[in-house]
């Protein structure tokens, strides 16, 4: 990541814009992002894991991250 990517995920967080390969868990070890679909992909920039679903191939928010982007919204068009 060069100097002006480094600024902006300083500013505004990471775009998780580079992945690994979708990884999936058996057993009773899961990461939290795969409790949802057992499947889970890694950002490369900067390590944070997030739930993948193989059947649409698109990583999936957790309900409760969905929750609280709609109550966001909800409380600015309120305001």
């Amino acid at each position: 990541v060069g100097m002006f990517g480094r600024i902006l995920d300083t500013l505004f967080g990471c775009w998780h814009q580079h992945y690994s390969f979708p990884i999936t868990v058996r057993g009773s070890q899961r990461s939290p992002a795969a409790a949802s679909t057992g499947t889970y992909v890694v950002c490369l920039d900067c390590g944070k894991e997030l739930a993948y679903d193989w059947k649409t191939m698109k990583i999936v928010q957790a309900p409760e991250a969905s929750h609280a982007a709609v109550h966001a919204l909800a409380t600015k068009e309120a305001a």
